[in-house]
This record gives structure tokens, C-alpha cells and sequence, in this order.
């Protein structure tokens, strides 16, 4: 009876509503089943897998596309609906494989063996469509490297007319979903490659065909080198049409990014610079325009491919079958990228003048730098002081959270190298400065800037705390700041606040300036971690009771001094406390100094006494 439910005549969701109500019946089903003893689970599986099979059958016949004309009849709120019980049909079939396993590929396979070679048997695109669909669905998510049909699957795609752009894309998207597989087996590339390099000049396959090439660039680039020509002239022929929309261009110039990766030094720079060389040239003349919304689209879009290529071109990656490539790298040498970037700076620089104010194209400009940082890391040392000093600059003239997160990106790749870190210790106080003004001139309009802040000096004191051994970096401004910031309504920014709390009072010891500003003002810190407590929900409370442990474990004596005094004031943080209630808190923060879970717990209380709640 519920298969027939599941079954229910007509298209969803215009000629019938009720299928989708049953599927999760079949999960439950299938979880009791598999949850009986081996001998009860053996018995009910004799009966109930020829029924789940039958379920597949069902569920592929109500994933089937309507025909064409109907297709185009519906509304745009039907077709997303159908899209979306299509995904549902999708993880249940996934579910379902757990129970019937290989077989049910085989059966697939089978199947679509006979609607592509068996010239008796009449099929519509639309049967074709819903086997495959069946195959990625699985292949999707469970891994089926051990399968042996997975051969012949991608020897019947060719046998496939797509002509039918649903159909197309199932085949595009069946084909990603066996990048792994394929990386196991490279002698089945030729072909699949073929198909899909062919597709790509198809802009209403772009998100099947260009997420599937990136898979397979990701996933096989150690075998791709012998196709690397063919798929870079594709590709770069692409880009330059312009065929794809913004995102699917990111997602190419990432997929050229692993082709690149897997490469030998001495052919990347080469390729890479014949690669950029129309998009270089581009900026060049967008440098020089006048600025209008149309170059700054422009120009956020060729900083765009470039971030996109510099966040996956790592050529310290290493893999199986590179011991050729890898021999070539363990010699000295400046990173392709870094030739590239040197050469794109001085006009990264000429451009950021024009649009110092617009911050998607700063933006923009700072993620190239903080992508490539990632993965050349201390590759990137010889641009270190070009960067710092840019990046004052910029922050300089006009304030930006994404200048800071930057700098914060080179505070962690640069900590320990000796080297290079005085410009940026420079650049850190020249940060700490402007930023400190404009606290000090209300940073309420700020939030990022103040939350980037706040992370920008934690990651320094984890990664250099010494470096506040310095006069040039006062670590009171640090703690003023971080003080007017708990007084936020914005969430990401108290958070990032108690994390750099945490992290400060954890130096005590081992950083004199901490310790003295601490002994100074730490009542101001108590005052306003209590009124931030008195007045929060629940969701900030664990970071907030982590600083009041940190205090406790970390200075115990300056907490036991300084904490009876902030609660002294009558009605503060809440009219609703009794000094029975504020002393005892007192005594549970002071005696925990090994659970911070004790001291959330105690913390939550307190909240709820402050709010009337408890």
C-alpha cells in the first residue's frame, strides 16, 4: 500500500502532492531491518529486497522528466519544487544502496545497457535520464571504486544523443560524481575528458559541465599531464569568450589551478603566463580608465580569476606517481606564482589608487594576496615588504576589515621568520594606531573592522606573543579596544572579543605589558564581562564564562582581588541580585580553575539570577 503511495500516478507537484510524504517511511523501514539481530536481519532481508528494488523502479519512474511541451507549461515555482523532490529521491536511493548494495548498480546498469543497444526496445531520452540519475545519485555520496560496471557505464555515455539539455546535464554530473574512480583509473580519461571539454563551450550546461571538469582536475591531476595542452587551450578559449557566468569562470580558473599543480616548474611558467597574459593586459587598461561601475565590475572579475588560480596552485602539493615532478622542486627556486605576482603587483597597486573607497574591489585585490599566501606560504617571502607596506596604505587611507584579515594571514605564515617579520611588526603598529582613533572617534559604524581587529591580535598573540615586548605596540590599546567591543550588538564581533580575551589573559606571566594592564584596569574587564552576562542570552555565555576561567586559572590572586569588587555596587550588573547571590558566585568562579564546562554552568546561572529567570 505505501509503495503504491510512493507510486501515485502523475507528475509532482502538479498533477500529485502526496509521494514525497512516504519516503520517509522507507528510511525507517530499512533502519529497523538493518537494527535486528544477524539471523532476524538475514530472514527479513529474503523478504523485503525484491520489495526495495521494486522501490528504486518506482522512485526512478517519478524522477522521470515530463515531455517537453508539458515541461514548459509549468511555473517557475513548480519546476524548483520538482528539482527539490528530485534531491529527496536522490538521498533516498543513496540510503537504499546501503541495504541492496552493488547489485542495485548492476541492475542499473543492466537496464540502461538495454535501452542504448537493444534497438527492440523504443526509449525516451527521459528513461535514459532517470537511470543515470539513479547511478550519480549513489555514486555521489557511497564509494563504489570496488564496482565493475563503472567501465561499461562510461563506455555506454558515448553510445548517449544528448540532445535533451536535462539529459545533458545528468550525464555531465554522473561523470563528476566519478572523479574519484577515474583518478584509480586514468586510461578511461581520454574519452570522458573528450566529451567533457567538448560540452564546455555550452553556457546552459555551465554548472554541470564546469563543476565536473574542476572534480576531475582536482581529483586526477596527477594523471593529466599528457591532456594538460588540450585542456588549458579549451579552457583559456572559454575564458576569454566570456561563455560562463562569474562563478563558473572562478571555478575554472580553480580547476586550472590543480592542472597547474601537478606540472613540472620548468612548463608552469610558461603556461601560466600565457594563461594570464589577456587578463593582465585587461587590467592594464582598466588601470588606466576613468572609474565607472563598468570597470569596476571588470576589474573584481579578473581579481576574482586570479584569486580563484592562486587558491588551488600549490606546486609544494605532493602525490603518487610525482617522484619526477617532486625531484624537480627540491631544488631552489622562485615559485611561478611569485614571478607572476611580482610582475601584477605594481598594477594591483595602480588600480587599488583608483577604487581606494570601493570596498569590493579592495577586497578583491587583498583576497589574490591572501589566497596565494595560503598556498605558497613561506614561498611568499619576497613579497612580504611590497605587501606591508601596501596594505598600510590602504588601511591608512580608508579602513578595511579585509586588510586586516590579510595582515593577520601573514602574522600566521611569518611568526617565526626572523627575517621578515619587521615589516610587519611595523605594519601591525601602524594598524593598531589608526585603528585606535578610530575607537577612539566611535567604531560603532565598524563592526567588521573591529571584529578583524580583534582576530588580527589574537592570532598575534598565539602565533608572537614577544612581540609586546616592544614599545612600538602597546597591548593597552589592544585591551581598551577590545573593551569598547564587548558593548556591540553584533554577535561575530563579542565573539571574536572573547577570543582574544581568552588568549591575552593566558600571557599573564610570560608577557610584562599583559600582566600590568591587567593588574590596572583588569576591574574594567570584570565590570564588563558582568554586564555583558547580566543582560545576554544563552548563545554568547560559553565564550563569555571562557575568560572568567581563563582569568581564574591563569590569575587567580588578581581575579580573587578584583572580582568582589566589581559585584560591589548595589544593583549592578542586576537590580534583581542579593549580595548572597553575588557572593556566592564569587566563591564558584575563585574555587574552579580545571573545568570551564563548571564555570559555564555557573555563569549560566548567574545570567538567569540577573534576568529574574531563576
Amino acid at each position: 500500500m505505501i509503495l503504491s503511495c510512493t507510486g501515485m500516478p502523475g507528475h509532482y507537484p502538479v498533477d500529485e502532492t502526496s509521494s514525497s510524504l512516504t519516503l520517509t517511511f522507507w528510511y525507517t523501514l530499512q533502519d529497523d531491518i538493518m537494527s535486528l539481530d544477524t539471523e532476524k536481519q538475514t530472514l527479513y532481508l529474503q523478504v523485503y529486497r525484491p520489495l526495495y528494488f521494486q522501490l528504486v523502479e518506482v522512485l526512478l519512474h517519478k524522477a522521470r522528466f515530463p515531455s517537453d511541451p508539458d515541461f514548459a507549461l509549468w511555473s517557475a515555482d513548480d519546476k524548483e519544487q520538482f528539482r527539490i523532490y528530485r534531491v529527496d529521491i536522490s538521498d533516498t536511493l543513496m540510503y537504499v544502496y546501503e541495504l541492496l548494495g552493488p547489485e542495485l548498480l548492476r541492475n542499473l546498469y543492466d537496464k540502461l545497457g538495454v535501452l542504448l543497444t537493444d534497438k527492440t526496445h523504443s526509449s525516451s531520452w527521459q528513461d535514459i535520464e532517470a537511470l543515470l540519475f539513479g547511478f550519480q545519485s549513489i555514486a555521489e555520496t557511497v564509494d563504489i571504486s570496488y564496482s565493475d560496471v563503472i567501465p561499461g557505464l562510461l563506455g555506454l555515455i558515448p553510445l548517449i544523443t544528448a540532445d535533451n539539455i536535462h539529459l545533458a546535464e545528468t550525464i555531465m554530473l554522473t561523470i563528476g560524481s566519478l572523479a574519484e574512480w577515474l583518478a584509480d583509473h586514468p586510461l578511461m580519461l581520454p574519452g570522458v575528458l573528450r566529451l567533457v571539454l567538448q560540452t564546455l563551450s555550452n553556457a546552459d550546461l555551465s554548472v554541470a559541465t564546469v563543476s565536473t571538469l574542476k572534480r576531475i582536475c582536482r581529483e586526477c591531476r596527477h594523471s593529466l599531464r599528457p591532456h594538460s595542452n588540450d585542456i588549458l587551450t579549451t579552457l583559456q578559449e572559454v575564458l576569454v569568450k566570456q561563455i560562463h557566468k562569474r562563478t563558473q569562470s572562478m571555478w575554472l580558473m580553480q580547476a586550472l589551478g590543480y592542472l597547474l599543480s601537478s606540472l613540472p616548474d620548468e612548463e608552469v611558467l610558461g603556461k601560466l603566463l600565457s594563461l594570464l597574459s589577456p587578463h593582465i593586459q585587461q587590467l592594464e587598461r582598466l588601470a588606466n580608465e576613468m572609474p565607472s561601475p563598468a570597470s569596476k565590475l571588470s576589474t573584481v572579475h579578473i581579481l576574482g580569476l586570479l584569486s580563484s588560480l592562486f587558491s588551488t596552485l600549490d606546486l609544494n602539493a605532493q602525490g603518487e606517481g610525482q617522484e619526477d615532478v617532486r625531484a624537480t622542486r627540491s631544488k631552489p627556486r622562485t615559485n611561478p606564482v611569485v614571478v607572476v605576482l611580482q610582475q601584477v603587483f605594481p598594477l594591483i597597486q595602480n588600480l587599488l589608487s583608483k577604487w581606494l573607497k570601493e570596498a569590493e574591489v579592495v577586497k578583491a585585490a587583498c583576497a589574490v594576496f591572501e589566497k596565494s599566501l595560503k598556498t605558497l606560504i613561506r614561498d611568499f617571502a619576497p613579497l612580504v615588504s611590497q605587501l606591508c607596506e601596501l596594505i598600510g596604505q590602504l588601511f591608512t587611507a580608508y579602513p578595511q576589515a579585509c586588510a586586516l584579515d590579510l595582515t593577520g594571514q601573514l602574522v600566521h605564515v611569518f611568526a617565526c621568520e626572523k627575517e621578515h617579520f619587521p615589516p610587519i611588526t611595523a605594519l601591525l603598529e601602524l594598524i593598531t594606531s589608526i585603528t585606535m582613533s578610530i575607537f577612539q572617534h566611535g567604531a560603532r559604524d565598524h563592526p567588521d573592522v573591529a571584529e578583524s581587529f580583534m582576530q588580527l591580535h589574537t592570532q598575534v598573540l598565539k602565533r608572537k606573543a614577544d612581540v609586546y615586548l616592544s614599545e612600538g605596540l602597546d597591548i593597552k590599546v589592544v585591551f581598551y579596544c577590545g573593551i569598547l567591543s564587548f558593548k556591540f550588538p553584533e554577535t561575530p564581533t563579542v565573539k571574536a572579543t572573547c577570543s582574544l580575551f581568552t588568549e591575552l589573559i593566558s600571557h599573564c606571566e610570560d608577557v610584562p605589558a599583559v600582566r600590568e594592564v591587567l593588574q590596572e584596569d583588569g576591574l574594567l574587564l570584570l565590570q564588563t564581562l558582568l554586564e555583558a552576562v547580566g543582560g545576554q542570552s544563552c548563545s554568547l555565555l560559553e565564550l563569555l564564562s571562557e575568560v572568567f576561567f581563563c582569568m581564574s586559572r591563569h590569575c587567580p590572586s588578581l581575579l580573587s582581588l578584583q572580582l568582589r569588587d566589581a559585584l560591589q555596587p548595589p544593583g549592578f550588573p542586576s537590580t534583581l541580585l542579593t549580595p548572597e547571590e553575588k557572593e556566592h558566585f564569587c566563591q564558584q568562579i575563585l574555587r574552579e580553575q580545571v573545568s570551564k564546562w563548571k564555570v559555564r554552568d555557573v555563569v549560566k546561572e548567574f545570567s538567569l539570577l540577573c534576568r529574574g529567570l531563576q
